[in-house]
């Protein structure tokens, strides 16, 4: 007996590519030029997709066309199914040529500049033929590309989250720091703080310790950047949470209120949950880990 098919009909890559552009641009035109085509070319292939899929996809608001639920819905199926195309492509690329090839790497400011400066300056020494490009920003940031496939790894701090395969790399301690001169205080009268923006991983790690601990979290101040955060606190602005290779870098130089870190964050290599090893990308991985656990072994032997 045969097997049963699914009745979804024939949807080609370029129909995706159409429906994920004209959902990413402000205009049809603009996604068209950004995909080398023709407005005309645009339509009909969107047309074409429509009617193969049997919903609406885009519904007509005066002159402009606008799109409906199910078409967000379908776009972020698409978008998942463009990435793993892109995975595929990518892997049988850097099999054929060995190690060469490009790799996406994101890494937060504290990963790139303070843990694993010198493992990707070495890892790209030795691998010259490799094209390694590093994007540097906040975890939610570079998850939202990692998932989008516009990165190929992420040093972030580690989330619990669908779809992706995580590698824990090192803690971090975070520790309190409040303004020069402030006198020692009962947890519900800590405050107020200068913190990372909403959506930051940290953020909410941060948030949680605090309540837990008792004490408020009203925020003051938003930054995405810890240099920005040490100086608000050291000008008086707030309390912060960061780790102490960050706060207590000159020019700020901050002094934890406590000698023991409110919470711990963990720093991890993540990959998109695909099945497909990136050759490159398992080896700054494995380069990753290596320089991780050196790090840990000297913080060790440095004592507190």
């Amino acid at each position: 007996m045969a097997p049963t098919r699914i009745g979804l009909p024939d949807i080609s890559m370029t129909q995706m590519e159409y429906l994920v552009a004209v959902q990413e641009t402000s205009t049809w035109a603009n996604a068209a030029q950004a995909l080398g085509v023709s407005q005309s070319a645009l339509s009909q292939g969107l047309a074409e997709l429509q009617r193969r899929l049997g919903i609406e996809l885009f519904t007509w608001d005066g002159r402009r066309r606008s799109p409906t639920s199910a078409a967000t819905e379908v776009t972020e199926h698409f978008r998942r199914i463009l990435a793993l195309t892109s995975d595929l492509s990518r892997w049988t690329d850097l099999v054929r040529a060995g190690s060469a090839g490009k790799l996406r790497v994101g890494m937060i400011d504290a990963a790139a500049v303070d843990h694993f400066g010198d493992a990707l300056k070495e890892f790209r020494e030795n691998s010259p033929e490799l094209d390694l490009h590093i994007t540097v920003g906040p975890s939610g940031q570079l998850l939202e590309d990692l998932a989008k496939g516009d990165l190929d790894v992420s040093v972030c701090v580690g989330a619990d989250r669908t779809g992706f395969a995580q590698v824990s790399l090192l803690e971090e301690d975070l520790y309190i720091y409040a303004p020069p001169e402030t006198k020692a205080c009962a947890s519900e009268n800590w405050g107020p703080w200068v913190t990372f923006p909403r959506g930051s991983v940290t953020r909410d790690l941060i948030e949680n310790a605090l309540r837990s601990a008792g004490a408020p979290f009203s925020v003051v101040a938003e930054s995405n950047q810890p240099e920005v955060l040490s100086e608000l606190v050291h000008i008086g602005m707030g309390w912060t949470v960061l780790p102490r290779m960050q706060a207590e870098r000159p020019p700020a130089s901050l002094i934890p209120i406590h000698k023991t870190p409110l919470l711990k964050r963990t720093l991890s290599a993540t990959t998109r949950e695909t099945g497909l090893t990136n050759p490159a990308a398992s080896d700054l991985i494995a380069k990753l880990q290596q320089e991780a656990k050196n790090l840990t072994l000297k913080q060790r032997k440095s004592g507190p």
